[in-house]
């Protein structure tokens, strides 16, 4: 074998595996923005003299960690859409680190009887609202959505 082939191939084996490290290091580096992910939604409806309720559950992740995830359900008949700046202001989930950036939020509501009949019958939405320890968030305005029947 030349001595031309054999330095050509070896150049060739040190681009091509830093281009597989580089590859592997942009693969496992994690993401840096905040997100609201893997979410999911149940409604129970209340029966005999048990409440119901609604259960919201979310990935919320940061670099920086979570602080809180906020969030409010609402009928799409209403045309309520909240906004981020008004989800600063509703309920907060409770929230238990996964790992130093991802925790695992979880957010509960009681409901009556009374309350269940009061609601709106169709497609509903929840909106969240993540913050980061760093003040950084994230905004899902249709985070989940379920349907209530009659």
């Amino acid at each position: 074998m030349s001595k031309r082939i054999l330095v050509s191939s070896l150049i060739a084996a040190v681009v091509v595996g830093g281009v597989a490290a580089g590859g592997l290091a942009m693969a496992s580096s994690p993401d840096t923005e905040p997100a609201v992910k893997n979410t999911a939604v149940r409604y129970v409806t209340p029966s005999g003299p048990a409440a119901g309720s609604l259960t919201f559950t979310a990935d919320a992740s940061d670099d920086s960690g979570v602080r809180d995830l906020k969030v409010i359900a609402w009928p799409a008949s209403s045309k309520l859409d909240p906004t981020e700046a008004e989800l600063r202001h509703v309920d907060s989930a409770t929230c238990r680190p996964a790992t130093e950036e991802t925790s695992r939020c979880t957010y509960t509501l009681k409901v009556t009887r009374e309350e269940a009949a009061g609601l709106d019958k169709g497609t509903w939405y929840v909106s969240a609202l993540m913050t980061a320890k760093d003040g950084d968030t994230a905004f899902a305005p249709r985070a989940a959505t379920f349907g209530l029947t009659g």
